[in-house]
Order: structure tokens, then sequence, then C-alpha cells
């Protein structure tokens, strides 16, 4: 080989090369042909979700919506871990929250759907509607200039047009007989009570029937044990049928109320949550006071966590039919559109050591149809239906047997 053309070649490898290079990017800049190969595009593969998302809304022969999938998609997923862990989109966080909050921007007025028409069932007393000279039985046939009367309508979407922020107006049509009156209603703060009602049930023994666990249920209580205190109340029924539970707060400073020092309440426990055991303080004002808890087939969660305190510490006795079975511990995240994920982190154990929940191995239908499995079984009438697993067998503070495995029994 001369060493002209050993001079050559490299400078000639050089241009070859330049040009592959130029080749490639002309052929990437100018656009994707049919016959592009579609495994020869490169997207980052750390996660899979993310990278499906891209190539929908990079290669998809249509233009979608990507946000709408992911908004579809995330309950669906969430469904796979467990029936508790949900999803609440953005536009129903507020009313969600609400619920556990014990207030709300509302009319203050209660109304049923009957036929095609909206009717007041209650008017509540001091509220905006009451001041205003609402009553009882009339019609609310327009709000805010759109007709809801004589049209097909969710109860959803008129609490949706009735609600707000406090301080707004809204502007109703009412059918009163004969009448039509035009009302200018400035939403006010609307309490959600948890005590539905409380009263003596004969002269030592009082009534409490609570509905759910919010940010006012503790007070409520309170008020309501002085009440019937100043009656005379020697032992209380406490009365949880269909109280599907609420804030773990709300339930802890209930039961505290009736046990001793050091007695514990509930424990949570989970794969990257370490054990949290909660005791009573000893400050309880209704040490001394006889106690019965009422449970039934949809007495759930926080309800349940009440019902096994007091049961595997001998403070009470329980009665009813064996409780739903909720034992998981949702923590809420915000998420940065204004949504949240209400995650399971933990579960609840009881006293004993009991874990609350029942399974849900077989899915979401089949976990919500356990009542009517229960009913078909006989459960809810003859107490030697209801099958105690042996395996889960557990004993309270003074030796006796509970069984766990699903549910206060």
């Amino acid at each position: 080989m001369s060493n002209r053309f050993k001079i050559i070649l490299p400078i000639l490898f050089g241009v070859l090369l330049a040009v592959g290079v130029l080749i490639g990017k002309s052929i990437g800049a100018s656009g994707r042909s049919s016959t592009t190969n579609p495994s020869m595009l490169i997207y980052p593969q750390n996660n899979k979700l993310t990278t499906l998302i891209n190539l929908i809304s990079s290669e998809y022969v249509d233009t979608v919506n990507t946000s709408q999938i992911v908004e579809d998609v995330i309950p669906q997923l969430l469904e796979k871990l467990d029936p508790h862990s949900v999803y609440i989109p953005a536009k129903d966080l507020q009313q969600v929250n609400e619920e556990l909050e014990g207030n709300f921007g509302g009319i203050g007025v209660q109304f049923s759907m009957q036929n095609d028409t909206v009717m007041v069932i209650s008017v509540i007393s001091g509220g905006p509607s009451a001041k205003l000279g609402i009553l009882p039985g009339d019609r609310i046939v327009a709000v805010n200039d759109s007709t809801i009367a004589g049209i097909k309508i969710s109860t959803d979407k008129v609490m949706k047009q009735l609600r707000g922020e406090m301080g707004t107006k809204v502007k109703v049509k009412i059918l009163r007989g004969n009448q039509k009156l035009d009302f200018e209603i400035v939403r006010g703060l609307i309490p959600v009570y948890s005590v539905d009602v409380s009263y003596m049930v004969d002269s030592k023994t009082g009534y409490i029937k609570i509905d759910r666990f919010a940010q006012t249920t503790y007070d409520e209580m309170i008020m309501a044990l002085a009440k019937l205190k100043s009656q005379g109340c020697r032992q209380v029924i406490m009365d949880f049928r269909g109280n599907s539970g609420g804030l773990l707060d709300a339930v802890i400073r209930m039961c505290n109320e009736f046990l001793q020092k050091n007695d514990l309440i509930v424990y949570t426990e989970g794969r990257s949550q370490p054990r949290q055991d909660v005791r009573a303080n000893g400050a309880g004002s209704c040490q001394d006071v006889k106690l019965i808890v009422l449970i039934d087939e949809f007495s759930a969660s926080a309800s349940e966590i009440f019902a096994g305190a007091i049961q595997d510490n001998d403070r009470g006795v329980v009665i009813g039919r064996r409780s739903f079975g909720k034992g998981l511990v949702q923590q809420q995240i915000p998420l940065p559109d204004g949504s949240a994920l209400r995650l399971t982190v933990a579960r609840y154990h009881t006293p004993s050591g009991r874990c609350i929940q029942k399974p849900y191995t077989k899915g979401s239908k089949d976990y919500y149809e356990d009542i009517i499995h229960r009913y078909d079984k006989g459960e809810f009438f003859q107490q030697d239906s209801v099958k105690f697993n042996e395996a889960e067998k557990y004993t309270t503070k003074s030796g006796r047997t509970v069984f766990g495995g699903g549910g206060i029994m």
C-alpha cells in the first residue's frame, strides 16, 4: 500500500461517516413515513404506564384526550388493590370532605325527589331558608332561572345547584299550592349533625344514636351525655347501627371517654407503617357509666373500632349482628390538579389483636355482596348460622374468647 493511499483512506472513512450521520438526521427531521418501523421508536422504559400514555399522545392515529384516559384508568387500577382505595376527582372532592368536616355552604333544607319535582321535606332551624320563610311542602321548580321541575334530574345535580360557597347567592322559584314565589337566598353555614337523637329510655338508661364520625361528632356526643346525666342517666346505649364510619380521631376521643388509663383502643400496622398503639389517657368522663353498644351489618370502620375497643377491654356489652368488616386505613393524598387519592396504608386491629377487615380476594363485587350471602345463610336471624373462624381466635382483657376474620361478632 502506497504512502499516498495510507493518507487518503482515513479521510475517506471520515467523509463516509459524516455523510451517514447527515442522512440519519435528514430522515429523522423529515417526518416519519408510513413505512417507519414502530419498533425503532425509542421511549424511556422506566415507567411503562407513562410510556404508554406518551405513545398514545404522540403516535395514535387520532387526537385523544389523554387526561381523560388517565381519569378513567385510575379507578380501575385502584380497584385491583382493595375495595377502599379510591380516587376522588377534583370536582367531587369538596362534597366528599364536607361530610367529614361537619358543615357546608347551602340554603338549609332537606328535600326529596317526588316523581319529577323537588319537594322540601324539612327546613333547618335558623338556616337561610328558614329565615326567609320557606316551608316544608314547598316545591322548588327552578334554580337560578334553570327549570328543575318536570324534567329528569338527579338528586346530586340538585344538591350541586343549591350548595356553594358561603355568602354567595342563589335564586329559587317556589310553588306553594297555587302560589308562585321567588326567593334570593344567601348561602350560609349548614351543620351536618352526627348525633341523630338522644333521650332517656327509662329513669336510669340513656340512648344516643350516632350516624357518622365527623369533626363535630365527639363534641356532639359529650353534649348529649351531659344532657342525659343531668336527667339521671347511669347507663347508656350507644347505637352505631348503619354507621359507616369516618374520622379515626373522632372515634379515639369517644372511646377515651369510657376506657381506663392505658387501655388499648386500637393499633394500626402496615408494610411501610410501623405498629402504632393508641391508648386511653384516663381522663374520660364516663369511665363508671355502664355501656351497651348496638351494631349491625352496616356498622363499619370507626364503628367497629369503638365496638372492638369496648368488647376487648370488657368495658361493656356489644349487641346486634356481625359488623361489616372494614378494617383498612386510608391516607388521603392531595394531587396537583385538586383531586385526591385515598390509599390504603395499614390495617386496624382491636386490642386483642383481631383484624377487623374481612377478606376481599374475590374482588369488589363479591366483597360487597357478602351482606347478601350472610342474609341467605340465615346469619341475620339465627345465631347458630354464624360460623366462627377457629384460626382467628383471640382473648379479651379478662380472658373471654372472641373471634376475628371479618367484623365484630
